[in-house]
């Protein structure tokens, strides 16, 4: 019941947030030269005005397909890890959180290399004249004709080191806010303790790793149309400071905040409710600390990226 509870917060996590995931991508990659939007409000706007409301959710097909896999894999290895810990202490919440985050990018960062693609086609476009990619699945296949393995996990490594570390964080910001916010068994406010204590670990955790994000989303946006701007990490990072300044590493940093608490939130109500309904009111968390390891295997943090 946890794997399915996670499953089902996670998706009500990915409806509510894909539209700010698509505004930061579109942010992220714009051009410098020829910056199609002003900022976030403005990036809502465009994209609602020129391509519909579904212009906002595009790509959304990759995150729901992947998302079975990424909380298989973060709630068995962050649980698994935990018991080999064998201490419930905030170090031991970060570790773990952070081999979770490691272990996942092998699906995370196919799926988000899609993701990026599909939110990419059809810019400024109600109907796009030409699709390059009809789905995601479709996408990962005609990049694997071309380019192989190597296209398909093309910003591996960067996924990793923002994975890592930003999961590390999230755990750890969940596990002292939760056991700060001191809630009791009979507290009328435990769960809307327990969502804001979600958001603001997601928040945080963007906030550690979200110049990395920008990077990767770089590399994974780079190519479509069949011109390759950067050749290496460093490359892109260079390019990026040299004609963007270093401010280029907060693009599209408002939507991902924006972002960030409600898919949290929505996670963290929709898990709880479930499980709630399902083992009922005498056998759920008997104080935040009680909590911790339960609520920490069963909720993953969107992002995400991305998957947080």
């Amino acid at each position: 019941m946890d794997f399915v509870a996670g499953c089902i917060g996670g998706a009500a996590g990915v409806l509510v947030g894909h539209p700010f995931d698509t505004v930061k991508v579109r942010l992220q990659v714009q051009s410098v030269d020829k910056p199609l939007y002003r900022g976030t409000y403005h990036c809502f706007q465009s994209i609602i005005r020129q391509e519909s409301v579904f212009g906002l959710y595009k790509g959304i097909g990759s995150p729901m397909m992947g998302l079975t896999f990424i909380n298989a894999i973060v709630f068995g290895v962050q649980g698994n890890t935990m018991r080999m810990l064998g201490h419930d202490t905030p170090m031991n919440q970060f570790l773990a959180g952070a081999a979770a985050g490691a272990i996942q990018c092998v699906i995370c960062c196919p799926m988000e290399l899609a993701k990026t693609r599909m939110q990419m086609q059809g810019t400024g476009e109600k109907k796009s004249s030409r699709k390059l990619y009809k789905n995601s699945l479709d996408c990962l296949a005609r990049i694997y004709n071309r380019e192989g393995l190597r296209g398909v996990n093309r910003g591996m490594l960067t996924t990793l080191i923002r994975e890592t570390p930003g999961f590390g964080v999230y755990f750890l910001s969940y596990d002292v806010l939760t056991r700060s916010l001191g809630c009791e068994p009979d507290d009328r406010y435990m769960i809307p303790k327990l969502l804001f204590a979600g958001g603001m670990a997601g928040i945080a955790s963007w906030l550690s790793t979200y110049p990395v994000d920008v990077i990767k989303s770089r590399l994974q946006a780079d190519g479509v149309g069949g011109v390759n701007q950067y050749s290496s990490i460093a490359d892109c990072v260079r390019q990026s400071v040299r004609r963007e300044g270093y401010m280029v590493f907060t693009r599209g940093l408002t939507s991902t905040l924006l972002r960030a608490f409600p898919v949290n939130a929505a996670t963290f109500a929709t898990v709880t409710l479930i499980l709630l309904y399902a083992r009922g009111q005498e056998e759920g968390p008997k104080d935040c600390e009680a909590a911790q390891p339960s609520h920490h295997t069963q909720i993953q943090q969107q992002g995400q990226p991305s998957s947080m």
